[in-house]
């Protein structure tokens, strides 16, 4: 698979750059546009400020703009936390997509979102701050009536970034099962 992958708002770190490297390991292609220029975070909050100066217009710009050259290929979208929120909005605009894999995040679902049966694979804590209960079940009948087949994967105590082993969410055991229930997926696709 061709696998376009968004880091969260902490910025390109070492943890995207594994992950990449484990899908390459799997036999994926994989790129890993920067959209903050180089910059990385020690907070949520300093990368949703730096990510509010940029605008929410300018950072999908730049990640359309990634992704073009190689969406002919039929990409699987996936991203880390507002890293996954970028690929559900490219995925739902791409009628080449191949697959949407969300780790920690989701977004807005347009109400006229169209797709043709895409695959979509969830990974999220549970409970998740940014991710609640509600707005789970709210966006996976939206992304149902889209015409997503959407699978969710919840993974109890484990915090909101847990496949990052250099943040304090850290779960070792929820990262594994993430992994390799996510290289299944893309296997499947």
């Amino acid at each position: 698979m061709n696998i376009m992958l968004f880091h969260s708002t902490y910025g390109l770190r070492p943890a995207v750059r594994a992950a990449a490297d484990r899908l390459r390991a799997a036999g994926h292609e994989v790129w890993t546009p920067d959209l903050f220029d180089g910059r990385t975070f020690e907070s949520v909050e300093e990368g949703l400020a730096f990510k509010d100066g940029l605008g929410n217009d300018e950072l999908l710009k730049r990640a359309v703009l990634a992704a073009a050259p190689y969406s002919e290929r039929g990409l699987v979208y996936a991203g880390f936390s507002l890293g996954a929120a970028t690929a559900q909005t490219l995925a739902l605009g791409d009628e080449k997509a191949r697959g949407l894999l969300l780790l920690h995040g989701t977004s807005d679902i347009a109400e006229n979102a169209s797709v043709d049966e895409l695959p979509v694979q969830l990974h999220v804590a549970e409970p998740d701050p940014f991710e609640t209960d509600d707005w789970l079940s709210a966006w996976y009948l939206r992304m149902g009536r889209a015409g997503a087949d959407v699978e969710v994967y919840r993974y109890a105590g484990a915090g909101h970034l847990y496949t990052d082993p250099d943040l304090d969410d850290y779960d070792a055991e929820a990262a594994e099962a993430t992994w390799r229930t996510a290289l299944g997926f893309l296997d499947s696709l």
